[in-house]
């Protein structure tokens, strides 16, 4: 059985922690048995500081936006009661984990691994399967054909909607199961066909069907002078 999963996505106000940057928007996706179950958790968070200016472009979400936003003190607990136990799948993991370890380090709270020991990095997963393509989460939307068209700028619960599409398609492993089946389940009829222990249905033409067959069979010969079917059967 395929555990409780939650595709997890952030956005920051940098790249780099212990530079003081912080949590503005946290979102996370549930899988049960690889499926979609609809419980989603989304919150925007008050960093109370200003973005670098390279994320503000990547994400859109202004100071002013986000002054009136819960601190992440305010959403921890539920945050941790939504994902504690669950399989975390989280693209570029160490950046996102990074981040929600300091945060929790901040509270005097213990680190992620302790309410989730594993950890999926689709990242990681991606440069294995396709090593020296780009992997970024919208050239893994396009070599998978899941729909980011509406991905003008970074969300982190679109991008956790659009990277449990992914995964799932990357790890879609069940089909080439169905498929080894279905190559032994033929090779298995052929072997029942050579031993002769494989009983065919027989269908066999109307008259009404044999008619058109013939009136076919005549178009063709005045068309050509004579059919390869007429020929072989002589």
């Amino acid at each position: 059985m395929v555990p409780r999963q939650i595709i997890l996505d952030t956005e920051t106000t940098g790249l780099e922690p212990r530079l003081g940057h912080r949590i503005i928007e946290i979102a996370g996706v549930e899988l049960v048995n690889r499926r979609l179950t609809g419980r989603h958790f989304h919150r925007y968070v008050n960093p109370g500081r200003d973005s670098d200016e390279g994320a503000l472009q990547v994400h859109g979400l202004t100071t002013e936006f986000l002054s009136d936003k819960p601190r992440f003190a305010e959403i921890v607990d539920e945050l941790l009661e939504y994902i504690r136990g669950a399989e975390l799948i989280i693209h570029n993991a160490p950046f996102d984990v990074g981040f929600i370890d300091h945060e929790l380090a901040l509270l005097r709270r213990k680190p992620l691994a302790t309410h989730c020991p594993v950890v999926v990095d689709t990242l990681r997963m991606a440069k294995d399967l396709h090593p020296g393509k780009r992997n970024s989460l919208d050239a893994l939307c396009e070599r998978y054909q899941v729909d980011n068209s509406g991905r003008t700028l970074h969300g982190a619960l679109l991008d956790a909607e659009l990277l449990a599409d992914v995964y799932l398609a990357m790890t879609r492993g069940q089909d080439s199961l169905i498929g080894e089946i279905e190559v032994v389940r033929t090779e298995q009829r052929a072997a029942a066909f050579e031993r002769g222990s494989l009983e065919l249905a027989v269908v066999r033409a109307s008259n009404e069907e044999l008619a058109v067959h013939e009136a076919q069979l005549n178009d063709i010969d005045k068309a050509s002078g004579g059919s390869l079917w007429r020929r072989g059967a002589a």
